[in-house]
């Protein structure tokens, strides 16, 4: 059976213990544990993928490594990875399975270390999201804490005020009724006084006796008003208590408010010894803080409703107090021109006095409501204290976040430099692994047998081997005489593969693009196996999409994740097509570009620069930034596209179509930039002019492609001989993939065949040019860097055909 690795040098007895005495004794178990847990079919994701923070299923090796051991628990150093990175093989010229063992090895060793960076790129990815927005979360509450806390100071600060103000008035009240009083006491007795002489004078006032007691009646009316004002002055002073009783049980409900929060102060603190457990609980502590202010707030807005409704009863107080002054004042002098105008009798003295005994007791309640409204003041000066308390635990609850929050920056800090460091690491393992895979690959896929095939009686003509070291990389064609021609490929889907499965196995060489290189992935085949819906697919279907739409999602989603780690990417996009060696844009809107009734039209040059950068002249480039605009661009280009009717299928492709995606990517914080590329490239069918039947404008489409084929194939058997010359400038196809086949990039070929028993001769042929391009060695492909990366020197890879 041929393999790949007839041609690599055989290993040395001392090589393996040389390698393996590198590396510590516990990950040797560990690595060789999950070597021999035995091959474990395991469903793998795109690698895109890692950079979208999800879980990436390894390869079977992997998969067997993560179910038969414990290689998920290895931790990694620097120092480790680097060596591991760093390990060259040494082989031995013709022990070929000694040489595959040690590769197959250090491949393993690298998928567990792979795997170990992907876990904690995720963990790093996570906690910095979720340092992020507490950050955010912290410094908004600490903004919304300092407006609250000097509003909450303005608003006390004039309550104070304007207390003391009520204080002031109070007592320049309470003086003024005892002077009030005194002035009452001398007049009661200038009134015996005049008591005296209202006796000497009684005898001759008996006339005017009738006049005096009808306006004694109209004393009377007035004093019984007074007696409805001193009962509603009592209905006012319980109402007062009252009052006083509800704001004792609003303090109390403050009171225990705060011992709450103190409680939760304490909640918190304990529950910051995790990093997790210090996200969760800045949450809590974040809404039971809101809640707390929302109860302050209500709090003051209560308290301010008070002291407005204090203001309104002292007024009314106040009003009242100067109504019974006046009523009191009318009262007296009344009484004054009673006594000098009727002359009363003794009797009626007595009433009169008893009268100001009455007002005296009035003025002795209205002194006990004043100590009542004192008492209140006071009151309100203990909670305005509170208040003032509450606001410095408050700020000190304010400076203890500020100290956490710059804790957190610190930590984002710090996080963000392992991401970027990491994001280094996971590049150069990538790269690594690509390498020793093989820096141009081939794949064979077989499509599903069709309703118009031949194959309902005959037996198959396509068969895959079970053995472990062929199993999904071998395929067998069988022919009717009943020989068998076996091949070996680094990858072989059968007609059950979906186009996920297959992206799979491609989706590390897209990301390569995306990390700088240049890659190129190509489909050949005879017309009718699946070209097309390879590289294209439906795009209408989600799980019919093919390679090329899939890619694109892939980097497109992967540049998006990379902007947090400050990544920005420009992207440019060309379509084109080789219709019988001549250059067509596909994407131009200008119909001259094309041939029509055989008169040229525009003529496009193909040129390479220094740095190994393929340009056309004058073809249409377009900036891309979202899937979409390259979806409708993808639609234009299949328009266009050149097509025709031969016996091998109704619509066949018949000219080579290339999609060429340029990247750009800086990162503004590393002041790094990438220039990668990636090359898609749907041939046209590679079947025998015989087989086609095709003539006329068919027969030379045919010959066209045939004669850019044979040249694509005396390419890569040139290179393969390691020939001096190699015939790129025999066709416009091999002079565009000049770079790609003879250069720095990375290369894989879909090798695409068809079940049909009638087309076994023509699968043969694709399947020995796809062994004979697997069988080929190209050069080392760097990373194009503009600044930051140095290169690596050339000797220190190894290149694996």
């Amino acid at each position: 059976m041929a393999s790949r690795n007839q041609n690599r040098p055989p290993r040395s007895p001392s090589s393996k213990k040389e390698v393996v005495e590198g590396i510590p004794l516990d990950k040797r178990r560990r690595i060789g544990m999950g070597r021999t847990g035995g091959a474990t079919n395991v469903e793998r994701k795109p690698f895109g993928t890692v950079n979208r923070k999800l879980d990436v299923t390894a390869t079977s090796d992997v998969g067997s490594c993560a179910e038969g051991s414990d290689c998920g628990n290895v931790e990694f150093t620097k120092e480790e990875v680097d060596a591991l990175v760093n390990e060259r093989l040494k082989m031995k010229k013709f022990d070929h399975k000694g040489n595959l063992e040690l590769v197959s090895e250090l491949n393993a060793r690298l998928k567990v270390c792979i795997k170990w960076f992907q876990k904690r790129d995720e963990s790093h990815v996570e906690e910095e999201g979720k340092l992020q927005i507490a950050l955010d979360a912290s410094e908004k509450k600490c903004t919304e804490t300092e407006a609250e806390m000097k509003n909450k100071e303005e608003t006390f600060s004039a309550t104070i005020s304007e207390l003391r103000q009520d204080n002031a008035c109070l007592q320049e009240r309470l003086a003024k009724e005892e002077s009030e009083k005194l002035d009452a006491i001398a007049c009661h007795r200038k009134e015996n006084e005049a008591r005296i002489t209202l006796e000497a004078l009684q005898a001759s006032l008996t006339k005017d006796l009738e006049k005096a007691q009808q306006d004694i009646l109209a004393a009377n009316q007035r004093a019984a008003s007074v007696d409805d004002m001193y009962k509603r002055l009592q209905e006012y002073n319980l109402s007062l208590q009252q009052y006083n009783s509800k704001l004792h049980a609003e303090l109390e409900v403050a009171r225990e408010s705060l011992k709450r929060v103190e409680k939760e102060k304490s909640t918190i603190v304990e529950n910051h010894s995790t990093l997790r457990g210090r996200y969760s609980s800045l949450q809590d502590q974040l809404n039971l803080a809101r809640t707390a202010q929302d109860e302050a707030l209500n709090q003051k807005d209560t308290l301010a409703n008070e002291v407005k409704c204090l203001r309104v009863e002292l007024q009314q107080v106040r009003e009242d107090r100067d109504r019974q002054v006046a009523q009191v004042q009318a009262l007296t002098s009344d009484v004054v021109k009673y006594k000098e105008s009727s002359g009363e009798s003794c009797a009626k003295l007595e009433y009169h006095m008893e009268k100001t005994k009455s007002l005296e007791e009035t003025c002795s309640s209205q002194r006990e409501q004043i100590c009542l409204l004192e008492h209140q003041l006071a009151a309100a000066n203990e909670k305005l204290k509170m208040s003032d308390l509450s606001s410095i635990e408050t700020r000190t609850e304010f400076e203890k976040q500020k100290r956490t929050v710059r804790e957190l920056q610190e930590r984002l800090a710090e996080t963000e430099n392992q991401l970027v460091e990491g994001e280094k690491l996971r590049k150069k393992l990538h790269n690594t692994i690509l390498e020793l895979k093989g820096n141009i690959r081939v794949f064979c896929r077989v499509r599903p047998v069709l309703p118009d095939d031949g194959a309902g009686s005959e037996p198959p003509v396509i068969s895959y081997p079970t053995s472990t070291e062929a199993l999904g990389r071998g395929i067998d064609v069988i022919q009717s005489a009943g020989q068998k021609y076996p091949f070996t490929f680094d990858k072989v889907f059968n007609h059950d593969a979906s186009q996920q499965e297959v992206f799979v196995e491609i989706s590390q060489l897209v990301q390569s693009a995306l990390d700088g290189y240049k890659v190129c992935i190509f489909a050949y085949g005879q017309t009718g196996s699946g070209k097309t819906y390879t590289m294209m697919g439906r795009p209408e279907a989600s799980e019919q999409k093919g390679l090329i739409p899939r890619s694109l999602e892939q980097i497109f989603q992967t540049s998006q994740s990379l902007m947090a780690q400050g990544w920005k990417y420009k992207m440019q996009a060309s379509m084109l097509e080789i219709y019988n060696e001549t250059i067509r844009d596909l994407l131009s809107t200008n119909k001259s570009s094309s041939t029509e009734n055989g008169a040229p039209g525009k003529q496009y040059t193909i040129k390479h620069d220094a740095n190994g950068n393929t340009h056309v002249t004058d073809l249409t480039i377009v900036d891309v930034c979202r899937i979409e605009e390259i979806s409708s661009l993808l639609r234009q280009a299949a328009q266009s596209r050149s097509v025709g009717k031969t016996q091998m299928n109704e619509q066949s492709s018949r000219s080579h179509f290339v999609f060429t995606l340029r990247i750009s990517g800086v990162n503004e914080g590393t002041e790094q930039q990438v220039q990668g590329v990636l090359n898609l490239i749907d041939l046209a069918g590679s079947e025998r002019l015989s087989r086609s039947g095709a003539t006329g404008d068919r027969l030379k489409e045919t010959q066209a492609i045939n004669r850019s084929l044979s040249c694509l194939s005396d390419v890569i058997f040139s290179l393969a001989k390691k020939e001096d010359h190699v015939p790129f400038r025999n066709s416009k196809l091999t002079y565009l993939l000049q770079p790609c086949l003879g250069g720095d990039s990375k290369t894989l070929m879909f090798v695409n065949i068809s079940p049909d028993p009638s087309s076994v001769g023509e699968s043969l042929c694709s399947l020995r040019f796809a062994a004979r391009v697997n069988a080929c060695e190209i050069g080392i492909p760097r990373r194009q860097m503009l600044a930051q990366i140095p290169a690596r020197p050339a000797d220190s890879r190894l290149s694996y055909g």
